[in-house]
């Protein structure tokens, strides 16, 4: 990896603030998702090691730029403290005096949290005034948020302008997975992407046609492709402004010579809603009207799994029915626990973040993949091709 991480810098006796991604969903003041925070653990616990004194800075939920108590990090702090067996101090404030007295107060392999980074509105505008007072509390900035690496926001690429700004493992696993997935892929090289629109996938697409051997096609994304393909889609979700483009795209592909999924048949229902009458209906005799298609059909599901068999590498963004609700959660648990037996035979699975990876975690598969991305956002901004801000400020191993 091109960039430093927390093995090549000397940690002893340093203050390092560090920007992790505890934006994790809270119920009456109890953390009801920990699994953020485990994700961080082994890059906290490797700097406390080292004999460094850590402070923490994390944003949670989206607060109206101001302090809003019920986005306060006090609860995670709590969790946090559990989880590391030893005392997590919490200063309900971002800087000033009581700041800069607790950190002048910490020991070697002390952890201090500071108060939510979106209380103060400079934060998501990248202000650098404030980025410089967090900067002043440390040595090094280690930056193992990959779920905001897509945004340049003062905790992660404004302080990085002040201290160097090293990787943790988190974001050091992220950005291997993901570069080797989008730049460096073992070949067959196969997509799966699901989802509700082509529009949140225009620019992926657009980029794996150059990469991926075979795209796969799921979620209500597939009725546009239906509809582009001159079938019956009944009440299912369509972008009619996204026909033409989706028809460009399977020119495209047949142009690359890349094969593009779509598929053949869907289970639908009358309303969208657990009990309901279900039917399968296929791409050839169209959905009649009345019906919407809310996940894909057994006869997709065998497609699917025929078409990714030999692949070398995986990559899966976006749930390919309504996996929230179980009677249309069947077609993406198979696909999912078909992509997750291929790990075991060397294949390089990897799964986006947001949905794919609430839907594995559902179907208790996250720890088959070789890795599920902890960021919905910013996984797919990667896969786009795009330069994130978060990565890019990160320094670089001197070559």
């Amino acid at each position: 990896m091109e960039k430093l991480t927390i093995r090549d810098v000397d940690l002893k006796g340093k203050r390092v603030i560090m920007r992790v991604d505890f934006n994790v969903p809270i119920k009456d003041g109890v953390v009801s998702d920990d699994t953020r925070i485990v994700e961080a653990i082994p890059t906290i616990k490797y700097v406390l090691e080292q004999g460094a004194k850590v402070i923490l800075l994390s944003h949670l939920g989206r607060p109206k730029g101001g302090p809003d108590p019920k986005y306060t990090l006090k609860p995670v702090a709590e969790r946090l403290s559990q989880l590391l067996g030893k005392e997590v101090k919490f200063v309900p404030a971002l800087y000033g005096e009581e700041v800069e007295k607790t950190v002048a107060e910490l020991k070697e392999g002390e952890v201090l949290m500071l108060e939510n980074t979106r209380f103060d509105p400079g934060e998501e505008k990248n202000d650098l005034e404030l980025a410089k007072k967090w900067a002043a509390l440390a040595d090094i900035h280690v930056n193992d948020a990959f779920g905001t690496a897509h945004r340049a926001h003062s905790s992660n690429v404004g302080i990085a302008q002040y201290i160097p700004s090293v990787a943790g493992f988190l974001m050091e696993k992220e950005i291997k997975f993901l570069s080797k997935a989008t730049y460096n892929p073992d070949k067959p090289y196969a997509v799966v992407l699901g989802g509700a629109k082509v529009s949140d996938k225009i620019g992926v697409i657009t980029n794996l046609l150059n990469k991926a051997d075979r795209i796969v096609i799921g979620g209500a994304m597939m009725f546009t492709f239906w509809k582009a393909l001159g079938k019956q889609t009944g009440n299912s979700l369509v972008e009619e402004d996204k026909i033409d483009l989706a028809k460009q795209i399977l020119e495209q592909a047949k142009e690359k010579g890349v094969e593009v999924v779509i598929p053949t048949d869907a289970v639908c229902a009358q309303k969208m809603e657990a009990g309901a009458e279900k039917k399968v209906f296929t791409c050839e005799e169209g959905i009649p009207e009345g019906w919407a298609g809310y996940d894909i059909g057994p006869a997709s599901v065998e497609l699917i799994k025929s078409k990714l068999a030999d692949a070398k590498t995986i990559v899966w963004n976006g749930p390919l029915g309504v996996f929230e609700i179980p009677d249309f959660a069947e077609g993406t648990k198979a696909v999912a626990e078909f992509i997750a037996s291929l790990t075991d035979k060397g294949v390089t699975t990897v799964v986006g973040g947001g949905d794919s990876a609430a839907a594995v975690s559902q179907f208790g598969l996250d720890k088959k993949f070789s890795h599920v991305s902890t960021g919905g956002g910013a996984s797919l901004e990667f896969l786009e091709g795009k330069e994130l801000p978060g990565i890019a400020s990160i320094a670089n191993k001197k070559k």
